[in-house]
């Protein structure tokens, strides 16, 4: 079993596309701090969401470069099953560099927001006034993007 970079970006967006949560990693003042959160993709740029104070609030305000991370998969394989270096979690993940940039105008507010629903829900939704007003948006444009899949199959002569 091998890791394998993957390179079609189209291919790293449905992985993006396909997770639930992601974990976002930034830096308290040299101290590494890592958040699970709700998001969503529009292109270049990953929309997160949040009350507008507390520590990843105050970190990001500091220091706006951010990691994030996206897994997909858990299932356990092994070449032998007696060798407990080959065994492997079938996974692929993304990571993506960014740096965060805090959206306070209202309107653009309410298309982060709908953005974020859109991932998760075919729904159409509503949102009131306070909601949008008192959310905190923050969207990271990526800088660096990369994929890989972990427990792949190797690729051999006889079993292409």
């Amino acid at each position: 079993m091998r890791t394998l970079f993957i390179q079609d970006r189209n291919e790293i967006d449905k992985i993006i596309r396909a997770c639930k949560t992601c974990y976002v990693a930034m830096s308290d003042e040299g101290q590494p701090y890592v958040l699970p959160m709700n998001f969503a993709l529009a292109g270049d740029t990953v929309i997160l969401h949040s009350a507008q104070h507390g520590r990843m609030w105050e970190t990001l305000k500091k220091n706006p470069r951010v990691c994030i991370n996206w897994t997909l998969g858990e299932e356990l394989a092994w070449q032998d099953e007696r060798n407990g270096c080959s065994y492997r979690v079938k996974s692929k993940s993304v990571n993506a560099e960014g740096i965060v940039e805090f959206v306070e105008e209202y309107d653009e507010k309410v298309k982060c927001l709908e953005a974020t629903m859109a991932q998760y829900s075919d729904r159409e939704f509503k949102f009131n006034r306070p909601a949008v007003v008192n959310v905190g948006i923050i969207r990271v444009k990526i800088v660096k993007i990369t994929g890989k899949e972990f427990g792949a199959k190797a690729v051999t002569p006889w079993n292409q």
